[in-house]
């Protein structure tokens, strides 16, 4: 899939499965059955994301996103996300909830109900996706094991006050009823996936709540 295929149809997904590389701007995200899909921006002017039928791009099995939840609107040469309060529950680029118009670059999450969205931007460039896959972190990535661990080093976040620390391996332990040296195994495979395993040691953790709240796979109602 190029950044030239023609535009989708009324009614028809932008979202295009079993792509390997897009050119120029494109939308990453899974679907309900954890496949990557892949929408290609460069043919587009706007894009609609929602769970009604006549968006663009459709996320039906996402009880908390809206029928018209969120826009991608083309300014130039960049892009914007624009949540106007069309959505119940609103949108969260990066971890921070949008308001109006919010510039999208290379790189960026935003966040719709429980669905996680990857911007990349690679113009003049081609992007193999096969690697983009490896690095796109969503809650279908992780076993339901991890995804407790997760949470239960997030939990002190919960009321979102300024000197909140993650818990500690023997608070996770507890709350999860594994060991404490079965607990830091996780947490090494965590750090691996998330791609800050060399960071260090001190940082580590904080960065692993950070990227779980900025990519939506933990969330403060799940505290």
């Amino acid at each position: 899939m190029t950044g030239t295929e023609s535009a989708p149809g009324a009614g028809e997904s932008a979202a295009r499965p079993d792509a390997n590389w897009a050119q120029g701007s494109s939308l990453l995200y899974r679907d309900a059955d954890g496949a990557l899909q892949v929408v290609a921006l460069e043919a587009l002017s706007s894009l609609t994301i929602g769970r009604g039928s006549g968006c663009d791009v459709r996320l039906p099995w996402d009880e908390k996103v809206s029928r018209l939840h969120a826009q991608l609107d083309r300014v130039g040469q960049s892009w914007t996300v624009v949540d106007d309060g069309l959505s119940r529950n609103g949108t969260f680029l990066n971890g921070e909830r949008v308001t109006g118009r919010r510039p999208l670059r290379d790189g960026d999450t935003f966040v719709l109900g429980e669905t996680s969205f990857s911007f990349r931007d690679v113009r003049g460039k081609t992007s193999q996706l096969t690697t983009v896959q490896d690095e796109f972190m969503t809650v279908a990535s992780l076993s339901a094991t991890q995804r407790q661990i997760l949470t239960a080093l997030c939990r002190p976040y919960k009321q979102e006050t300024p000197y909140a620390t993650p818990a500690s391996n023997l608070q996770i332990a507890a709350e999860v009823f594994l060991s404490v040296d079965a607990v830091k195994t996780h947490l090494r495979s965590l750090f691996q996936k998330f791609h800050i395993e060399d960071l260090p040691q001190n940082q580590k953790r904080t960065k692993l709540v950070e990227r779980a709240f900025a990519l939506g796979i933990v969330s403060r109602r799940d505290l």
